[in-house]
C-alpha cells in the first residue's frame, strides 16, 4: 500500500524505506504479485527470486518482475537500491497518435527478468528514477501528475530496452519474421489457455498452423519443442501456486486440467524433479 495521503498508479522508493514498512518475514516469503516491479541495485550484494529463479545481483542488477510472476527479496540489510512499482493499467495504451504509437512501443514484457547495465547506461537509468521519485511528490491534479510519471516511465523502459539489444541481440535476429509471428501466436495462446488446453495440436487447430510448424517455430525461438513449451508453463503455474498458496494439491490439479491428482503429481515430478508435496516444503524453508 503507498505510502502517505498520495496514492498514484506509480511509486518510487528505496529498499531501505521498503524494510521499514514490511517485516523481514514478509520479504522472505514467496509473493505472487499482480504488479510491475522495477528493482535496480545500487549498493552492495543480494539474491532476488523470481519464478524460483536466483539471480545473483550486484551494483548496477536491474530486477523486472511482471504481474503473475512469484518473487522473493533477500532479506539481508547489506544491500540496498530503488524500487519501482506500477500497475498494469499505468503502460501507455496503444493510440492514434505518433507520440502515442512510439512510447506504447516500450514493453516491459521485452526485458528479461535480470539486466546488467554498464556504467553509463546504469548511471542514466537511475537518473530517471530519481527525477520520478522527486516529481511524484509534485503538487498538482492526480491527471497531470500521473502523465508526466506514466512518460517518465515509458522513456525508461525505452532506455533499458535499447540497453538490452546492444547487450544480448535478441533470438529472434536470425529467425524469418513468418517465424517470429508464429511463435508470438503460440506463446500468446499458451499464456491464455495453458489450464484448459494442453495439446500442441488444439493450438495448431485453434491458431491455424500446423504441430510441426509451431514445433519448428518454438524450438527455433524458445530453444524446446512446442509440447515442451506447453508444458513448462503449466509447471510454472503449479509451482507459482504452490509456493504462494495453501490450496490442496487436488484443487490445484484441478485449476490446471488435470482431473487427477496422481496424474497431476507424476507430471510434476517429471517436469520439476520432485512431488508437489516436497515442492511446498522447499519454498517454505
Amino acid at each position: 500500500e503507498p505510502a502517505g495521503p498520495q496514492a498514484l498508479n506509480l511509486e518510487v522508493m528505496t529498499m531501505t524505506e521498503l524494510r521499514r514498512r514490511v517485516s523481514t518475514a514478509h520479504l522472505c516469503r514467496p509473493q505472487r504479485i499482480e504488479f510491475h516491479l522495477l528493482m535496480v541495485v545500487t549498493r552492495g550484494r543480494c539474491t532476488h527470486w523470481v519464478d524460483f529463479v536466483a539471480n545473483e545481483c550486484r551494483a548496477r542488477s536491474w530486477i523486472i518482475v511482471r504481474p503473475g510472476q512469484v518473487q522473493r527479496f533477500d532479506p539481508a540489510t547489506h544491500w540496498d537500491g530503488w524500487i519501482v512499482l506500477f500497475q498494469p493499467q499505468f503502460i501507455l495504451p496503444r493510440g492514434s497518435s505518433t507520440l502515442s504509437a512510439e512510447l506504447a512501443s516500450a514493453s516491459v514484457d521485452a526485458l528479461p527478468n535480470h539486466l546488467m547495465l554498464d556504467a553509463v547506461e546504469h548511471d542514466a537509468g537511475l537518473a530517471c528514477i530519481g527525477q520520478m521519485s522527486a516529481d511524484s511528490g509534485l503538487s498538482g491534479p492526480d491527471t497531470e501528475r500521473h502523465a508526466l510519471l506514466r512518460h517518465q516511465l515509458h522513456a525508461l523502459l525505452l532506455r533499458l530496452q535499447l540497453s538490452h539489444q546492444r547487450l544480448e541481440p535478441a533470438a529472434a535476429a536470425s529467425a524469418s519474421p513468418r517465424s517470429w509471428l508464429r511463435f508470438q501466436h503460440f506463446r500468446d495462446a499458451v499464456a491464455a489457455d495453458f489450464a484448459r488446453m494442453h495439446q500442441v495440436r488444439d493450438y495448431a487447430r485453434h491458431l491455424g498452423y500446423s504441430e510441426k510448424s509451431l514445433t519448428r517455430s518454438t524450438l527455433e525461438l524458445a530453444g524446446v519443442s512446442a509440447k515442451a513449451f506447453v508444458s513448462q508453463r503449466i509447471a510454472l503455474e503449479a509451482r507459482r501456486l504452490l509456493a504462494h498458496t495453501s490450496l490442496p494439491v487436488s484443487v490445484i490439479a484441478a485449476q490446471l486440467g488435470m482431473d487427477e491428482a496422481n496424474n497431476f503429481a507424476k507430471f510434476f515430478k517429471r517436469e520439476v524433479g520432485c512431488t508437489p508435496t516436497e515442492f511446498r516444503v522447499q519454498q517454505g524453508e
